[in-house]
């Protein structure tokens, strides 16, 4: 199991033992948190799973090094994280974090509106960093939709092409809207050409 780096104009590597972070920085994510960490435990060995206080410590956990951030915040409108606390901190600070920690996909999976996210995470542009801004899970169509697209990204599908052949059944993500402003149509081409390939250990 790897996961294929990312930009295609980027020479590509394989990342042996993908580590998954599933996180939240408010309790009342806990369900959402442990559904989609199901999601991605039927393809990785073991993600982990954590709500955290603040993100300090949040943080701190990212830059130990992660493939993958699933996360579930609050995004203010102004583009501040926050806490469950109400404790708010730049989204260039997240950027800046997994950045340092090699992060491939950071995944924004709680719903907030497209002007918190317009505002906040302009900072990753020019960053090596795939991202994924979720406005509307649609109940319980988000878990189908992320098994599938977990399913044939680990078969070897890059993100863009898993991605296509389900942007017609659903409009939960942000960079699958159509009429969205032009920092936002960018998504869809940062997501570049990343690529997860389940294999078994030892091949």
């Amino acid at each position: 199991m790897g996961i294929k780096d990312l930009f295609k104009k980027r020479v590509q590597k394989e990342v042996v033992g993908a580590k998954i972070l599933v996180a939240s920085l408010d309790p009342r994510f806990a369900e959402l948190l442990k559904v989609d960490s199901h999601c991605y435990s039927q393809f990785y060995p073991t993600p982990e799973e954590t709500i955290f206080e603040n993100t300090e410590e949040l943080f701190r956990k990212i830059r130990s090094g992660y493939d993958v951030v699933h996360l579930f915040c609050d995004v203010s409108s102004g583009g501040n994280l926050a806490d469950g606390r109400g404790n708010e901190t730049t989204a260039a600070s997240l950027i800046q974090s997994c950045s340092e920690g090699n992060v491939k996909l950071l995944w924004l999976a709680s719903e907030n509106k497209p002007e918190g996210y317009i505002c906040g995470f302009k900072a990753a542009s020019g960053k090596p960093l795939n991202l994924v801004l979720t406005i509307d899970r649609k109940g319980p169509r988000f878990p189908h939709f992320l098994s599938n697209l977990l399913l044939k990204m680990s078969r070897g599908e890059t993100m863009p092409v898993a991605w296509v052949s389900w942007r017609h059944k659903t409009r939960m993500i942000l960079a699958t809207r159509t009429g969205l402003p032009v920092f936002l149509r960018r998504v869809v081409a940062a997501l570049g050409s990343v690529r997860c390939v389940h294999r078994l250990s030892g091949r």
